[in-house]
């Protein structure tokens, strides 16, 4: 008993020591945490105010976007409005028959947009006809097949060529393009096309070089580069893999572009052709120079005719107050409404295309 009485206090005198330093960490601990209560608290104040100054940061950014948003639909509001204010006189006399008469007469001051209106359509039209095909080829060029050598030249020079003014395009359209066109290019359409039924009837007439052609063959030399462009750098964001994937089963760079560059890159390209519609529909001084300025509907493609943007710059600086100005006014709100329509079926078909691909 002895014996065992004596063990059991000696390995108590051996705790003895390790409960002391468990106490004496445990007061310590108490006294470090009573003392950094008011710091604790001096942080939480300090990190409740950061997060208080960041919420407002952020909300006057939201309130400051949101009016940059406001001040773009406020604009284009006013611009609808104010048409339609200056346009009213037109709209009362002439109503709704004035998008289908043909007819622009200012000493009778009988106007109709048919005209106008059927150059505007038929030039931008025509434009985009030969500008996507050349447009797509430029892009796979640059992404495809062009030497690394030649790659940033080339794609820089195109994008020049989006900077150069329409003015520019315009004086170079008339005495320089038509010329040319009316020497060279549209004697030998007549002679081979001019006996084919219904297209012979579209190349008839003396060749003078202005005309519905030429106006949109400078158009489609306008759009060029921005379609290339949009269209070179959807095809850019193609993963390398999935070309890589194309080319290792066996198929041709255009099976490649057809299978799987374009369908991947739908919704760029249709972004880069209405972008290119919409600058075509709008050209007002290059148009001017090459269209011929007639205010009649014909239907060779060799005659005069006119656009909107032409009749605008051409008689709105010596318009007349009354139905003549208002006409004019008349005419550029029908194209801003045609300009509205190009984008909603753009939108249209962009969220068509994003929901066939699930998106």
């Amino acid at each position: 008993m002895s014996l065992a009485g004596g063990s059991a206090s000696g390995a108590l005198r051996k705790q003895l020591p390790t409960w002391r330093l468990l106490s004496q960490i445990t007061n310590q601990i108490d006294r470090h945490t009573t003392l950094s209560e008011p710091s604790a608290s001096a942080e939480i104040d300090l990190h409740a105010k950061q997060v208080r100054t960041f919420w407002l940061q952020d909300k006057l950014f939201h309130h400051i976007t949101q009016l940059f948003a406001f001040v773009v639909l406020a604009a284009l509001l006013g611009i609808l409005v104010s048409l339609t204010i200056e346009a009213w006189p037109s709209l009362k006399g002439f109503g709704p028959s004035f998008l289908w008469t043909n007819v622009w007469s200012v000493p009778d001051e009988e106007f109709g947009a048919l005209a106008a209106i059927y150059g505007t359509v038929v030039t931008s039209v025509l434009a985009l006809l030969i500008a996507v095909p050349i447009s797509f080829g430029i892009a796979i060029f640059l992404t495809e097949t062009c030497p690394a050598w030649l790659r940033r030249p080339l794609g820089t020079a195109i994008e020049l060529l989006a900077g150069i003014p329409s003015i520019v395009y315009g004086i170079w359209g008339l005495f320089v393009f038509a010329p040319l066109f009316a020497e060279y290019v549209q004697p030998p359409l007549q002679n081979v096309l001019g006996n084919v039924p219904v297209i012979g009837s579209w190349l008839s007439g003396p060749p003078i070089g202005v005309g519905i052609l030429a106006a949109s063959i400078v158009l489609a030399m306008m759009v060029i580069p921005f379609i290339a462009s949009v269209m070179r750098d959807v095809f850019e964001t193609v993963p390398h893999v999935l070309k890589e994937s194309a080319y290792g089963v066996g198929c041709t760079t255009w099976e490649v572009m057809r299978h799987v560059v374009l369908p991947y890159t739908r919704v760029g390209v249709i972004g880069g052709i209405m972008l290119g519609l919409g600058r075509a529909l709008g050209e007002t001084m290059a148009v001017t120079f090459v269209i011929g300025n007639a205010n009649r509907i014909n239907g060779s493609l060799f005659a005069p005719g006119t656009s909107i943007a032409s009749t605008l710059a051409n008689e709105f600086g010596e318009a007349d107050p009354g139905l003549h100005i208002a006409s004019l006014f008349e005419l550029g709100l029908v194209l801003f409404v045609i300009t509205f329509v190009v984008l909603a079926i753009s939108r249209w078909l962009i969220s068509r295309s994003m929901g066939s691909d699930g998106l």
